[in-house]
């Protein structure tokens, strides 16, 4: 599938000029066309590339694109052992792909019979490991445990073999690689309290920041995170930090495609103008997660440079397939309205009277609809502003800094005469407590155990 250019604007075309992808770069599988399911597959391994098709098959309204999904997640799960996956994703497909995607009961009877004996097996050696009370072999064994449950589908009896090797970590390298386990099994199960748990435990094992691909998967995991929890601008700080090196190395979780997604419009919808800027579109090492998806990287310019339609197209072609993602599908709707409002909030602030009809056009809207959105944003007191109903226009309330300077002036003479008059009686109790007492016929002075700042008692 090509890249969708969305050529909104002559002059835009100019101003991005230089930006343009290179041919070798992989294509892209977000657009406003449908998506091609297949290079959307690729990009993914293991549990989460088989849960993401099947996801896809649930959720498009498209029949031909729900059988590839089917058809992609049937062949994925029979290189595997998970036969309950097997099942219920053959049961989806009815027969509608031909009697090659029908339920294998012989395949199913193999992978159960093997599953037995390697249970029994695995049972066997660790207890022969507790046994002798070898504790890296016990370690071993318990891990042996959790990828033979994780592969067969039984994530909660994973998550407990793999927390039991917690007791029998001996290096830093083990605790990092039960953390790791624990985050990825965590992740599929959706309980992303332990995610964070497990990333913050990782993170402070020693040696760990010298591992840069392990550090890239715990803030990539932590951002997983702090999205499903909708912190959505922790969740971007930690997508921007993430470093490139991460490659394909952690695609049983998250594609280097999502890590430019999430955080591009985590931030979009979260950061001020200077951190977009800092944070995003100056940052090299996350520009060149953006260059993977340059959708996501033009929307980000567009909103920065204040070009609002060519943002609003972008964000409504890449909709329908941010609505298929496993992982962002619940939040599209709420960081869609965010950004939208940040955009409303940028284009008023500099001007005192605004027209809605223009700023209508440049939000490809009606001013009926846009008057409505505007409202709401004053109520909110997000713009501070009055609408003129019958001339349609917005005339900006801006504060009086001349009354506001003047005031901060008097509050600051205030303060210092307060701390002057303080210093002046401190250095002269202190004086008086230096003498023999004789305080030239005044009064026994007495200071509580605060010190002669506390005052007279």
């Amino acid at each position: 599938m090509n890249w969708i250019w969305n050529w909104v604007k002559m002059d835009w075309e100019e101003s991005t000029e230089g930006n343009v992808v290179g041919e070798g770069n992989k294509k892209s599988v977000i657009s406003s066309e449908q998506m091609d399911v297949e290079a959307y597959g690729s990009l993914y391994s293991g549990r989460t590339k088989i849960m993401r098709l099947i996801f896809i098959a649930d959720h498009c309204g498209n029949e031909s694109m729900r059988m590839e999904a089917l058809r992609m997640a049937y062949d994925e799960i029979k290189k595997g052992d998970n036969t309950q996956l097997f099942k219920e994703v053959a049961h989806k497909i009815g027969g509608k792909l031909g009697s090659d995607y029908a339920l294998d009961q012989d395949w199913i009877d193999s992978v159960e019979r093997r599953a037995e004996q390697r249970k029994d097996k695995l049972e066997n050696e660790l207890n022969g490991y507790k046994t002798n009370l070898i504790k890296e072999s016990i370690r071993m064994g318990y891990n042996d445990f959790g990828d033979f449950y994780y592969a067969h589908g039984l994530l909660a009896d994973a998550f407990k073999n793999y927390v039991r090797t917690r007791d029998y970590c001996t290096t830093s390298k083990h605790i990092i690689q039960m953390c790791l386990n624990v985050i990825l099994v965590s992740i599929e199960m959706g309980q992303f309290m332990h995610v964070s748990s497990y990333v913050t435990k990782a993170e402070q094992t020693p040696d760990v920041q010298e591992q840069v691909v392990v550090v890239a998967k715990l803030k990539c995991a932590a951002g997983l995170a702090h999205l499903e929890s909708k912190k959505y601008k922790l969740a971007a700080r930690k997508f921007v930090e993430t470093n490139f090196d991460l490659g394909n190395n952690y695609t049983d979780v998250i594609a280097p495609q999502d890590v430019a997604t999430y955080g591009g419009l985590c931030a979009l919808a979260s950061f001020d103008r200077s951190e977009l800027k800092n944070k995003v579109i100056d940052n090299i090492n996350f520009r060149n997660f953006l260059e993977l998806v340059p959708e996501v990287r033009e929307l980000i310019h567009d909103f920065y440079a204040s070009r609002y339609a060519s943002c609003i197209e972008y964000l409504q072609n890449l909709k329908a397939n941010l609505l298929l993602d496993i992982h962002l599908h619940d939040h599209v709707e709420t960081l869609y309205d965010q950004i939208r409002h940040k955009a409303l909030i940028q284009y008023t602030t500099p001007f005192i009277s605004v027209d809605l009809h223009t700023m209508a056009n440049a939000f490809m809207t009606n001013v009926a609809g846009l008057e409505k959105e505007l409202e709401a944003l004053i109520m909110d007191n997000q713009i501070q502003a009055r609408i003129d109903s019958h001339n349609k226009i917005l005339y900006a309330r801006h504060a009086d800094q001349r009354n506001t300077t003047f005031q901060r002036v008097l509050q600051t003479g205030v303060e210092f005469d307060r701390d002057a008059r303080a210093m002046m009686l401190r250095a002269n109790i202190m004086r008086a407590l230096s003498t023999d007492g004789d305080l030239g016929g005044c009064p026994v002075l007495r200071f509580s155990k605060m010190g002669p700042s506390a005052g007279l008692l």
